[in-house]
């Protein structure tokens, strides 16, 4: 019986919590933000940085996939086994959906933390999609699967550009001059397997579809 009473306070006091957030109220507000950042620091923090750069290079792949190959090409890459055959979205898991556009658009969300698709649809309003985001995870070997093909060191430029850099990032993570990785960089941006973008005094190399796709072996790809 006293547990019981204690669980009824307990569920009526969350309830009341929730009106007054539902109403826009300070104090429930602060109670959500100072729990918020309790959680951050127990569970995220020493994550975050990992966090934050798979945050990047899902950025970076889909911002290059979409500017060489269009919106078709972004949403046929989204996730490996979705289909995109317009104007529909086929997502196989975590229970089959066919997502149709029908000219609402769609707003994609990456997110580190789900292993599916997350969909809301919006009435009058673009469906919103939430997807895993890009990690740059690869096959362990991946580097000597491909020495052969590329040469070992080029093949290692390939692979720590999983993760979007600079010449001078390329050259630390591989353990080569700075002028080596950016002739290797160089080589692979003309095979289409990198792209460059200028950042002020800097440049950043970023896997295209098509460099990503030879990283993880996929024997699809065209």
């Amino acid at each position: 019986m006293f547990c019981g009473k204690i669980r009824l306070a307990v569920h009526q006091e969350a309830s009341r919590w929730s009106q007054e957030l539902a109403a826009d109220a300070p104090g429930a507000r602060e109670v959500l933000r100072r729990d918020l950042k309790r959680y951050f620091t127990s569970s995220l923090a020493s994550r975050w940085p990992q966090v934050q750069a798979s945050g990047v290079a899902d950025r970076a792949l889909r911002s290059e996939t979409l500017l060489r190959g269009g919106v078709d090409a972004l949403l046929a890459t989204l996730v490996p086994q979705w289909r995109w055959q317009a104007p529909t979205l086929h997502i196989p898991f975590p229970r089959p959906w066919d997502v149709d556009l029908g000219g609402r658009g769609l707003l994609l969300v990456p997110s580190y933390f789900i292993l599916g698709a997350l969909l809301m649809r919006r009435p009058g309003k673009s469906t919103v999609l939430a997807y895993p985001v890009y990690r740059g995870d690869r096959p362990a070997g991946a580097t000597d699967a491909l020495g052969p093909l590329l040469g070992r060191t080029r093949a290692a430029v390939l692979a720590v550009l999983r993760d979007p850099a600079t010449t001078t990032a390329v050259a630390e993570r591989v353990g080569v001059s700075i002028a080596s990785a950016s002739q290797h960089a160089t080589v692979l941006r003309g095979a289409g397997l990198v792209s460059t973008t200028r950042m002020g005094g800097a440049v950043l190399h970023v896997l295209t579809p098509l460099g990503a796709a030879l990283l993880h072996g996929d024997a699809t790809a065209t």
